[in-house]
């Protein structure tokens, strides 16, 4: 049996975001704890200009946009890192999910919020909910908010305390890999 391969969005293009800590966390996590393949798309690297259009009306979409759509489609799961700012998500994260259409209709999406305050992005989530489910994806009920994100991840994803961050990982990914296999049954039913 072959493992599931989750993308995960890290949304923040700002200099310094901090959001994409926990991004690499979970790439790490999932890869080395052999419990799923995973990458990181990366929306500061993507740099995708604002869409004017839904991918199927476009033109000529950039080849960027169309590996972007794929790597979405062809995912089992998603998981979305997204920071809270002023109670909302970043506009990069915004356009790139609006830019999609039936990539993600039932498409498992965890959810992942990221604060450098004590909150851990809490306010950001219904309205990230509500977008992703009138686009036709499937929310994860598992949260994972992660709050003053500088003292819990290094840059590179590591965290500062492994074993209670890998507890808290366990649950959120747990669930997201139930609604995965429920999906793929629903499917083959």
């Amino acid at each position: 049996m072959s493992l599931p391969h989750i993308a995960i969005i890290s949304s923040s293009v700002r200099k310094e975001r901090n959001s994409h800590r926990v991004a690499l966390f979970f790439n790490q996590y999932l890869n080395y704890g052999k419990l799923a393949t995973a990458e990181v798309i990366d929306l500061e690297v993507l740099d995708f200009p604002l869409f004017e259009e839904r991918i199927p009306f476009q033109e000529n979409p950039p080849a960027a946009l169309l590996e972007f759509s794929q790597k979405v489609k062809t995912a089992d799961g998603v998981i979305i890192v997204t920071p809270e700012y002023n109670g909302g998500y970043p506009a990069s994260l915004k356009n790139a999910i609006d830019v999609l259409t039936d990539e993600w209709r039932r498409k498992p999406v965890a959810i992942s919020t990221v604060s450098d305050g004590p909150f851990g992005g809490s306010q950001v989530l219904v309205a990230l909910q509500f977008v992703l489910w009138k686009m036709g994806a499937w929310t994860v009920p598992a949260l994972h908010p992660v709050a003053e994100v500088e003292e819990v991840y290094s840059e590179q994803g590591i965290p500062a305390d492994p074993p209670k961050a890998e507890k808290r990982a366990s649950r959120f990914i747990m669930e997201l890999l139930w609604c995965i296999e429920a999906g793929k049954r629903m499917k083959n039913s």
